[in-house]
């Protein structure tokens, strides 16, 4: 399920945050982070990646806003 998409996104994509109901896990939309020196601060394991969202789209979490769904 779409929980909410980032009001000032340029092309009107992305960030975008998903709720998983079946697994509940949250499923984010950004921005891939590159810069492999802010990568290796980070001590990803190799089967995981990060994405970058802007501080926010934190509204759009539900235990933020009360439980329910934004509006973007």
């Amino acid at each position: 399920m779409k929980l909410g998409q980032d009001p000032e996104s340029p092309d009107g994509k992305s960030p975008t945050l998903y709720l998983d109901d079946e697994k509940d896990t949250y499923l984010v939309q950004g921005w891939k982070v590159a810069d492999e020196a802010r990568r290796s601060q980070l001590g990803l394991p190799g089967h995981e990646d990060v994405v970058e969202i802007p501080k926010r789209m934190v509204r759009f979490f539900p235990e933020v806003n009360g439980g329910g769904v934004a509006d973007s």
